[in-house]
């Protein structure tokens, strides 16, 4: 039987032969985190959000709103009007929508409504951080698209309100269409400030190599 290093030292002293045993690393050195790398996932997340919230713009605003023009006589959603509505139009959209309809446009806030202004804001938020490396122009041009997302969510729930009184109330009507006007103003700020901060990033890029 082979000895143990204990038997072995105690047998030929300290000429004994102890076989030596090495742990292998804990640590893989092929897994460290690289800015590269973080930027490389980075990267992957923004393409992955800019997708959804471009499906999503077509899911609600060229697919689903304008099919509830079927239920309202052909009358567009408020969410469509760039520039806003009046007390006039949505006294005539109520009348031509029913209980059902009104229904429809309100899940339609609740799923899409609510989903493309979240998405989108998550999105531009990680694309404006990872181009931008100035921390003041970075938080200035978070704002934009952190207010798109206030508006728009503020918006549905105005236009819920509005479309759900007896009769079109001036400030009801007045407070959906200026949340909606904002909204598409600041879709507008925000698609710009995302393309401003990848060419800043682009032109940094070019003038460091």
């Amino acid at each position: 039987m082979a000895k143990t290093p204990a038997q072995r030292i105690k047998k030929h002293g300290a000429k004994a032969a102890v076989p030596q045993h090495k742990l292998p690393p804990v640590i893989n050195s092929t897994t460290a985190r690289t800015p590269e790398k973080a930027q490389s996932n980075s990267n992957l997340i923004v393409i992955a959000g800019v997708v959804a919230s471009l499906f999503l713009f077509w899911y609600l605003h060229l697919l689903t709103l304008n099919q509830l023009t079927q239920l309202s006589g052909g009358l567009a959603m408020p969410d469509s009007l760039f520039g806003g509505f009046d007390a006039g139009y949505i006294g005539q959209l109520q009348a031509a929508m029913d209980a059902d309809a009104r229904g429809q446009l309100n899940y339609v806030h609740k799923t899409a409504g609510t989903l493309f202004p979240l998405i989108f804001g998550f999105t531009w938020l990680l694309l404006i951080g990872t181009n931008v490396a100035r921390k003041v122009l970075r938080r200035a041009l978070w704002v934009l698209p952190l207010l798109f997302v206030v508006a728009r969510l503020w918006g549905n729930s105005a236009i819920d309100g509005m479309m759900s009184s007896e009769g079109p109330n001036a400030g009801q009507v007045a407070l959906a269409s200026g949340l909606t006007v904002a909204g598409w103003i600041l879709l507008v700020l925000s698609l710009l400030a995302g393309a401003g901060a990848v060419l800043l990033n682009a032109r940094r890029k070019r003038a460091a190599g």
